[in-house]
């Protein structure tokens, strides 16, 4: 690997899971081992009190599981928090277990090139809908809204959706990582204060895929109206408006 500034710095990937047996697979075999050996990369999955065999994947393809502690409830927030505590990267990628990269090997390259110097904290990210399951109001939904969280990064306040996030490791515990007590808008939260400590950069053809299944259920209404009244909420009172996140599988 050329010698870029990050190359022989650690990375870890952080993926918070809740019964998520049918994707997760393809999430975590992304990374091989002469991939990771070769990026100096950690895959950690945070596991938050799943009952089906999302454990027993995450062991098998893994190279650390985090398990709920029965005792503590859990939320996103507070699993991805475990796993950032559990790893050992400079850069910590927080990916969702329903997602997958579109082309790792740029992915990496990207973070190894733009935290190599400068003052960048953490950078933002396409979010798209799996290309064998898209449909027109996904691809007119997601259009939009990419660009708006573009739009926020480069004039206003600092947005990363929270499918995919990747921050620096000494500007994530500088802020204090995620917000435990919030049910939802913690992506916003978490990108808005870390703005504050230095510079969040959109990277337009960076492309992570999520699978659709909250806006089959839902719809894109409900889900950008859950969205944008949990944002306006923890902007203004730093708080999420939702009480409870209910997961669909």
């Amino acid at each position: 690997m050329p010698d870029n500034g990050l190359s022989r710095k650690k990375i870890s990937i952080v993926i918070p899971a809740l019964n998520e047996e049918k994707l997760i697979r393809r999430t975590l075999s992304q990374f091989e081992d002469n991939f990771k050996k070769d990026h100096d990369l950690e895959i950690i999955v945070s596991d938050g009190g799943s009952t089906d065999k999302t454990p027993e994947i995450s062991e098998e393809l893994a190279d650390r599981v985090i398990l709920k502690n029965k005792n503590i409830p859990q939320n996103i927030s507070r699993g991805r928090n475990e796993g950032a505590k559990n790893s050992s990267g400079d850069v910590l990628v927080f990916l969702n277990a329903d997602t997958y990269i579109k082309d790792i090997g740029y992915f990496m390259r990207v973070i190894e090139t733009e935290f190599s110097g400068g003052n960048i904290s953490a950078l933002a990210c396409r979010i798209k809908v799996f290309p064998d399951e898209e449909i027109l109001s996904d691809r007119m939904f997601h259009g939009f809204y990419n660009n708006y969280v573009r739009f926020l990064n480069k004039f206003l306040m600092g947005m990363g959706r929270g499918e995919c996030h990747i921050v620096l490791r000494e500007k994530f515990f500088e802020v204090k990582g995620y917000d435990e007590k919030m049910i939802a808008g913690e992506d916003f939260d978490l990108y808005r204060r870390l703005r504050k400590t230095g510079k969040i950069k959109f990277i337009d053809d960076l492309i992570i895929y999520e699978s659709p299944r909250r806006y089959r259920k839902y719809g894109y209404t409900k889900v950008f109206w859950n969205w944008t009244i949990n944002s306006i909420s923890v902007f203004l009172f730093n708080r999420s408006v939702s009480k409870s996140w209910d997961p669909v599988r």
